[in-house]
């Protein structure tokens, strides 16, 4: 365990920062911590088209939500084209890579060939060895890498194992567009060189890329990354994740979903990698329990009920003052309405998974008389039980003191008297006073609420149905 150690979170800027991205900024920035290492954020931003300000806000404040830091500056790939070019002029007059000026049919035809012979490696060396002054006048080349063309590359993948790539399937990639803008592969390599990469953790995805990339780092006689290549993110069915199964931005985990951050980040570690049977799993167990080998080589499959359960816990294990500040804001209370979200937050995070349940178990409290009365609620206000609150009205209207003992004493002591047992009294008396079948305990909410709101929703009832 060295500080040598750096690691990189790169995604690109054309939509959200998805789940799966996520979980590699997680494995990325757990791994550099272990290690005592650094994680780098590269943004790369090369596709001008696609690219958006607002994505790449999306990505920073998604990695801050997470709690995921990065060293040092962003880096923002499309700003170093100039050193891209530079690298590849530098291998072009080594003789490690050629101009080419094959044409779009030239290039169509070498592609139909190559795919109606079964073929793998699409460009035929058109140009590799021709010599430049044959070419078509006006016309601006790519520049190619000279790829081996015998022999195999071999990576040592930290989670897929010993894995062989044939150099014979492997192309003459383009590392220069005819217009002088560098490709992905190019950019990716000579960033990650610059940057002292030396871990490449990334999605399986990347795998085939990986053989592509170390050819243009043998051929600059690069130091060679350490690669970790971590099997994709599936949904409950097994196929490939979507937004039906939960593929949407980090950011919608948190506002449209109502999820902490703590338990997302649980649950992105939890994905593909284990420690035992442990299942709940502090940051700093993470840190310290964290290693490449323990990264599964199948897809891990995305489990919403799980995460929503896993939430359920830290939402039960959160500070009542920080929850109450996360959820007044789709309340729009006022101050005093946040002293009394906040009292009553013990009650409300019992029940609930996420912070949208904690916040609609909450509306009871801050709702104006008279209270709307679900279709549920109101099937339990039967004239008889209206008598029933009008008994209990009287004898809550009497108590001295508002308090748990005495209101919990009053209503007993109603169902009693009206032959019921206490259910039978508390069920019409919590439609009454909520709108609806399920809240906290009762005696909770006549505290909550308090005396003179409390009876006032308990007379809005009394009076028989017309």
């Amino acid at each position: 365990m060295t500080d040598s150690v750096v690691t990189r979170f790169a995604p690109s800027p054309t939509g959200f920062l998805h789940i799966g991205g996520a979980r590699t900024a997680l494995f990325n920035w757990l791994y550099a911590k272990k290690t005592g290492g650094k994680m780098l954020l590269r943004i790369e931003d090369t596709d001008r088209e696609r690219s958006t300000e607002p994505a790449i806000a999306a990505i920073l404040d998604g990695l801050k939500w997470l709690e995921l830091d990065w060293d040092g500056d962003v880096i923002y790939q499309f700003s170093r084209a100039a050193r891209h070019r530079e690298v590849a002029e530098q291998l072009l007059a080594a003789g490690k890579a050629y101009r080419c000026y094959a044409t779009a049919e030239e290039l169509t035809a070498m592609r139909e060939k190559a795919r109606a012979e079964g073929r793998t490696r699409l460009y035929d060396g058109l140009w590799r060895d021709r010599d430049p002054a044959e070419a078509p006048a006006g016309m601006k080349p790519t520049i190619r890498l000279k790829a081996e063309l015998t022999g195999e590359t071999v990576i040592e993948d930290q989670v897929q194992g010993r894995v062989v790539w044939q150099n014979e399937n492997l192309d003459d990639l383009v590392l220069l567009r005819g217009d002088g803008n560098p490709t992905y592969m190019l950019a990716v390599v000579v960033d990650d060189h610059d940057m002292g990469v030396s871990h490449v953790i990334r999605g399986d995805d990347h795998l085939n890329n990986a053989f592509r990339q170390l050819a243009i780092i043998r051929s600059m006689g690069w130091p060679e990354p350490i690669y970790a290549h971590v099997p994709l993110i599936h949904g409950p069915d097994g196929a490939k994740l979507s937004k039906r199964h939960g593929a949407m931005g980090v950011d919608a985990y948190r506002d449209e979903l109502g999820l902490l951050p703590e338990a997302v980040g649980n649950y992105l570690l939890r994905l593909g990698w284990g420690h035992g049977d442990d299942e709940i799993i502090s940051r700093e167990q993470a840190i310290e329990w964290f290693d490449l080998a323990n990264v599964g080589k199948s897809p891990s499959r995305f489990d919403f009920k799980k995460l929503e359960n896993l939430n359920g816990h830290y939402i039960r294990e959160a500070d009542d003052e920080r929850l109450a500040e996360l959820v007044a804001p789709s309340l729009s209370l006022s101050d005093a309405q946040k002293i009394l979200l906040r009292q009553a937050m013990p009650e409300l995070k019992a029940r609930a998974h996420t912070l949208n349940q904690v916040a609609d178990g909450a509306r009871f409290l801050f709702e104006r008389r008279p209270i709307e009365i679900d279709d549920a609620a109101a099937a339990l206000l039967s004239d008889e039980a209206r008598q029933m609150l009008g008994s209990a009205h009287a004898k809550l209207g009497a108590l001295a003191e508002w308090d748990a003992a005495a209101l919990e004493a009053a209503i007993r002591e109603v169902a009693e008297s009206s032959g019921v047992k206490l259910g039978k009294l508390a069920q019409p008396l919590r439609a009454a006073l909520t709108g609806r079948t399920t809240s906290p305990g009762i005696f909770d909410v006549l505290a909550l609420l308090g005396r003179d709101e409390s009876l006032a929703r308990i007379a809005d009832q009394m009076e028989p149905n017309e």
